[in-house]
């Protein structure tokens, strides 16, 4: 049976980092089971991703360098959510920067909670139909390392159980898209 939220009573904050995309806090808290403690948590506002797909049934990732793990992973397209922003209008943006393409058909593939032994962060998931490439694409953020890559559903699989370096929420995401793919 489903559980709705617990939220645990915070009986102190004690320290609150304010990032550019996200806050760290450490409180002092009693959970539902009234154990107390202090807990980390990174609050992040939740990230939108895509999974494209081009009208010959190949998927459009990206191979992007991430400094905390020192190295390129394969990812699709995604994106922080903005304030005040829907994700599926997050996504729509990231995908003409990211990858060069417009989709003019999307489906919602849910979401999940990426880390939640210490985030809050959920991400939404959107199956990215009808692809068309853009004449003059936007430009990229100065931080972005990244080149684009196509690849078949099937060559996908073999890479992420090959262990190529391919992010969780692409590989959760691709699962979710799976049933829509091509075979």
């Amino acid at each position: 049976m489903p559980q709705g939220k617990e939220p645990p009573q915070l009986l102190r904050q004690r320290f609150v980092y304010q990032g550019r995309k996200f806050n760290f806090e450490v409180n002092h808290l009693r959970l539902p089971n009234q154990a107390k403690g202090d807990w980390e948590c990174v609050r992040h506002p939740g990230g939108a991703l895509a999974v494209p797909v081009t009208p010959d049934g190949k998927l459009v990732l990206v191979r992007q360098y991430r400094f905390t793990v020192q190295r390129r992973l394969l990812e699709f397209p995604a994106g922080t959510v903005e304030p005040l922003e829907d994700p599926e209008t997050t996504i729509q943006r990231e995908i003409q920067e990211e990858i060069g393409y417009r989709a003019h058909r999307w489906q919602s593939l849910g979401n999940f909670a990426l880390a939640p032994g210490y985030s809050d962060e959920y991400i939404y998931a959107f199956l990215a139909q009808d692809l068309e490439k853009l004449e003059t694409p936007p430009g990229l953020d100065a931080d972005e390392d990244l080149e684009t890559v196509l690849m078949t559903p099937e060559q996908l699989e073999k890479a992420i159980h090959g262990g190529d370096a391919v992010d969780a929420k692409s590989i959760c995401s691709f699962y979710l898209a799976r049933p829509f793919l091509q075979q």
